[in-house]
């Protein structure tokens, strides 16, 4: 039986329910390894969930892990200091609603193309700290025995271009009592995603000039690196979608990669910024589908790094997974996936959960799901069978 073939037969067969365990089977069945690694963390997966609405409870994180996703970034955590105060407070704003729509390419290369996308009015966790740290704790617990890792995320102070001085003790504080949580149930070094918000694109007081963001791409791994636990975390930084052209995307990912004292690894990147369109009262929207992921793409393929690569964007289908690993991403983080209308999920079993009908989509779909476009690729560029997708990150940016 040829690939073709199997893969239509497991797409069809696993529509009531995926193989356990997902891995060795696909291992066996198809030679390839869908192991990778995550803030230097073995993850069995490369798929994962990016923080937003649907991962700010630990029941959100249960699932997930239950249904074999490799990775969970929880909701972003606005920073503060020893005393409460949080200089970032106008982003912990509760979402009361989400909305899941249809939108249209503009860019050339996409224009026409349908997509999806999904807005909300909300930013952060508005809720206490302390509760916070009670939903990281559970949320470790529950995934640990999955084998499913769980990664915070912070939004801390960042000085507009008028202010010279940073707001230390929200990191010290932050991170320190994030890090006591995390080493309380797990061993190793604590992964941190830092978020910078597509808003900050909206927000012409933060956004204006371009050396202000640049000045935030170098300081904030020293100022991670000089807490108390500075040496214990693997910090990530979530890089936003500015409103400049696509030269200065460049530059901030040169900023991150050339710093002496650089991030561990970069996430890319976060969804543009539409400063025209409202929602629910509120004026300027982020928003993803095809014109995000192109830009990305577009972007990535003239960025040669070294730095660890975790890709955002427009991933719906296992083929745009794909189209990351090929510009040398090892993981993938989704959240409008989990959202689409049931009509786009062939997996209808009542007992499967939205994670479980999304990674059946993304990898068995037969024509735009993740084996498919792996199998496809191996046929034209030979690799050998058994390769993960660590190792298929650096093969394909080497080939040029």
């Amino acid at each position: 039986m040829n690939w073709h073939t199997r893969l239509l037969n497991d797409y069809e067969r696993f529509s009531s329910g995926l193989p356990r365990p997902l891995e060795p089977y696909i291992l066996e069945t198809y030679g390839i390894s869908l192991a990778s690694e995550y803030a230097g963390h073995r993850i069995k997966n490369p798929f994962g969930k990016a923080s937003g609405q649907l991962s700010l409870n630990a029941h959100q994180v249960q699932r997930d892990a239950e249904a074999g996703l490799g990775f969970a970034v929880l909701k972003t955590l606005i920073a503060e200091n020893e005393a409460g105060a949080q200089s970032m407070k106008a982003w912990a704003i509760p979402a009361t609603k989400m909305t899941v729509e249809e939108i249209v390419g503009t860019r050339e290369p996409v224009r026409g193309q349908h997509g999806w996308t999904v807005t909300w009015k909300g930013r952060g966790w508005s809720e206490r700290f302390s509760d916070y740290l009670k939903f990281f704790s559970r949320s470790i617990e529950s995934a640990g025995s999955h084998s499913m890792l769980v990664v915070p995320s912070v939004k801390y102070h960042l000085p507009k271009p008028e202010e010279t001085q940073w707001n230390r003790s929200e990191y010290e504080f932050t991170t320190s009592e994030l890090y006591r949580t995390w080493h309380t149930l797990r061993e190793g070094c604590m992964p941190l995603e830092k978020d910078f918000s597509p808003t900050l694109a909206g927000d012409e007081s933060f956004s204006r000039e371009r050396e202000t963001i640049l000045n935030w791409l170098r300081s904030v791994p020293d100022l991670i690196r000089e807490t108390s636990v500075g040496k214990d975390i693997r910090l990530g930084l979530k890089i936003f979608n500015a409103a400049q052209h696509d030269d200065f995307q460049l530059e901030m990912l040169n900023a991150v990669e050339h710093h002496p004292r650089r991030a561990d690894y970069v996430i890319y990147g976060n969804r543009l910024f539409d400063p025209n369109k409202s929602y629910e009262g509120v004026r300027g929207v982020a928003y993803g589908g095809p014109d995000l992921s192109d830009r990305n793409l577009s972007v990535l393929s003239q960025w040669p790094h070294t730095i660890p690569l975790s890709a955002t964007g427009n991933i719906v289908t296992g083929a745009m997974a794909f189209e990351y690993l090929r510009r040398g991403c090892t993981s993938f983080q989704m959240h409008t996936l989990f959202q689409l209308p049931d009509s786009e999920f062939a997996m209808k079993s009542n007992s499967s959960s939205r994670t479980e009908r999304a990674l059946h989509r993304l990898l068995f779909h037969p024509s735009h799901g993740f084996l498919h476009a792996l199998l496809h690729d191996r046929e034209r560029h030979p690799w050998p069978s058994g390769s993960n997708v660590l190792e298929l990150a650096h093969y394909y940016p080497s080939l040029g």
